[in-house]
C-alpha cells in the first residue's frame, strides 16, 4: 500500500504492526552517461517490484529523493542535504511514524553516501525510546539483500559503484533512452584503502568523470537479472520483519 494515497482514517485503521517502509535515495551526479536520478530512479522500481509481490502486507512511504550527497557536490546538478541536516530528517521521519503508533520501520536505502548517516539516526531513534521493547528499527540498502554474482556468471563487478555496471544496466532496462555513451569510457577502480584507518574523501579524490567501477559491460538483460535479485532480497526482509515476534532484539 502506498501511503501517498490513503486518507488519514484508513491509515488509521491499518494494524501498527505492519512493515512501514521509508525509500531514501538521492539526487547526483552519475557520471557522463546517466541522469542524476539514477539513485532514485532505481530504488522506485526495486519498491514496484517489492510491491507487487507484497501488496496491503507493508506501507510504503513517498520517496525521499533527497539525500546525503555533499561529496558529489562538486559535480553540477548534485543537489544535498548536509550530513546533519539529514540526520534531523531521518530522526523526524521516524518520530512521525512512531507517534502515529506503527512499530516496525524499515529504512529502505538506494544511495551508499545514506548509509553512514543513516545507521546513525536509527541508532539515535533507539536511544530516544530506550524503554520500548517492541519497536523494530532498520536502515538497509537494497544491493545489501542479494548476492547477484552467485547466479549470474557474466558480471564483471562484483559489488555496487556508482554509475557503474551494475546501475547502468538497470537504467538500460528501465529507461534506456536516458544512458548515453559508454563504449569509450574507461573503468575506474574501487579501491580507495588507508588501511588500517578510514579516509575521509570527497568523490573526486577518486574519479574524474564521475562514475566508479566499468559501465561498459551493461546491458539491458543484466539490469532486468539485478532488478529481480534485488527486489527478491529486499522481499525477503520485509516477509522476515513481518514475521518478527514483536518483543526480541533478534529476528
Amino acid at each position: 500500500m502506498q501511503l501517498k494515497d490513503l486518507t488519514w482514517p484508513k491509515i488509521d485503521s491499518l494494524s501498527r504492526d505492519i512493515p512501514v517502509l521509508v525509500p531514501v535515495a538521492a539526487l547526483e551526479q552519475h557520471g557522463g552517461h546517466l541522469p542524476v536520478f539514477t539513485d532514485s530512479m532505481l530504488l522506485g522500481e526495486v519498491l514496484r517490484r517489492v510491491e507487487q509481490q507484497l501488496r496491503d502486507r507493508i506501507l510504503v512511504a513517498p520517496l525521499m529523493w533527497l539525500g546525503n550527497s555533499h561529496h558529489h557536490i562538486d559535480f553540477p546538478g548534485t543537489l544535498s542535504a548536509s550530513p546533519r541536516v539529514y540526520l534531523d530528517l531521518l530522526n523526524d521521519l521516524a518520530d512521525n511514524l512512531i507517534t502515529h503508533g506503527f512499530k516496525r520501520l524499515v529504512f529502505l536505502n538506494g544511495h551508499g553516501g545514506n548509509t553512514t548517516p543513516g545507521k546513525q539516526a536509527i541508532f539515535e531513534v533507539r536511544q530516544r525510546y530506550r524503554t520500548r521493547k517492541d519497536l523494530l528499527l532498520l536502515f538497509s540498502t537494497y544491493w545489501d539483500n542479494a548476492k547477484p554474482n552467485a547466479g549470474r556468471a557474466d558480471l564483471v563487478q562484483s559489488q555496487m559503484g556508482h554509475a557503474c555496471e551494475w546501475e547502468t544496466s538497470m537504467i538500460l532496462t528501465l529507461t534506456p533512452e536516458l544512458v548515453g555513451e559508454v563504449k569509450s569510457l574507461e573503468a575506474v577502480p574501487f579501491g580507495f584503502a588507508f588501511e588500517p584507518a578510514y579516509r575521509g574523501w570527497i568523490t573526486k579524490d577518486r574519479t574524474v568523470p564521475g562514475h566508479i567501477g566499468d559501465p561498459r559491460h551493461a546491458t539491458a538483460d543484466k539490469g532486468e537479472y539485478l532488478f529481480q535479485s534485488f527486489s527478491t532480497g529486499v522481499v525477503e526482509l520485509l516477509t522476515q520483519v513481518e514475521a518478527w515476534d514483536g518483543a526480541s532484539w533478534d529476528a
